[in-house]
């Protein structure tokens, strides 16, 4: 085994407070969303991806790599939000293994309703408690995070490079 590049006083103390940040606003964030709409984060981010995309459709494999998500974790909520008539799922037309997800009309108003509550626990969780300085700070420090763990891709995802083929944006 190679030298363990220890963390010095001050990189250590910067990873606590990353890591005490992190905690505290995802609890925060997470906490409100589920009392406010009552769907957890990982529901209301999946609603967000497809709202943005063309159509209101992606295909699972980008939704999953769009939300940080496994295929199967992403399948499963899916699933779950599918009997809640807030996402259809059906076949790729140009790839038979694909699958498309479709934001329905009740599962864009389920996101229209739970986003003002939504973006105002952000704002106080995060923004609230910053100058502007130390927002194009943490958006820097954040993209750099992010561009190095993702090998400096598109971010967020909004095409498939996988083996599934191309997205349904590449596609037409």
């Amino acid at each position: 085994m190679g030298h363990t590049r220890w963390l010095d006083d001050e990189e250590q103390r910067t990873w606590r407070a990353f890591l005490a940040a992190q905690r505290l606003v995802s609890e925060k964030v997470e906490r409100r969303l589920q009392s406010g709409a009552g769907m957890p984060q990982a529901y209301y981010e999946i609603l967000v991806r497809l709202s943005e995309a063309p159509e209101r459709t992606l295909r699972m494999s980008v939704l999953a790599d769009s939300a940080l998500s496994s295929r199967s974790r992403v399948s499963h909520a899916v699933a779950r939000m599918e009997e809640a008539g807030w996402i259809e799922r059906r076949s790729c037309p140009t790839d038979r293994r694909g699958q498309l997800a479709n934001l329905t009309d009740r599962g864009f108003e389920v996101l229209a309703g739970a986003a003002p509550d939504h973006v105002e626990s952000v704002r106080e969780a995060v923004f609230d408690g910053l100058t502007p300085a130390q927002q194009a700070g943490l958006r820097e420090a954040c993209e750099a995070v992010v561009a190095h763990l993702s090998g400096g891709g598109e971010w967020p995802v909004t095409r498939d490079s996988g083996p599934d083929g191309p997205s349904p944006a590449q596609a037409s």
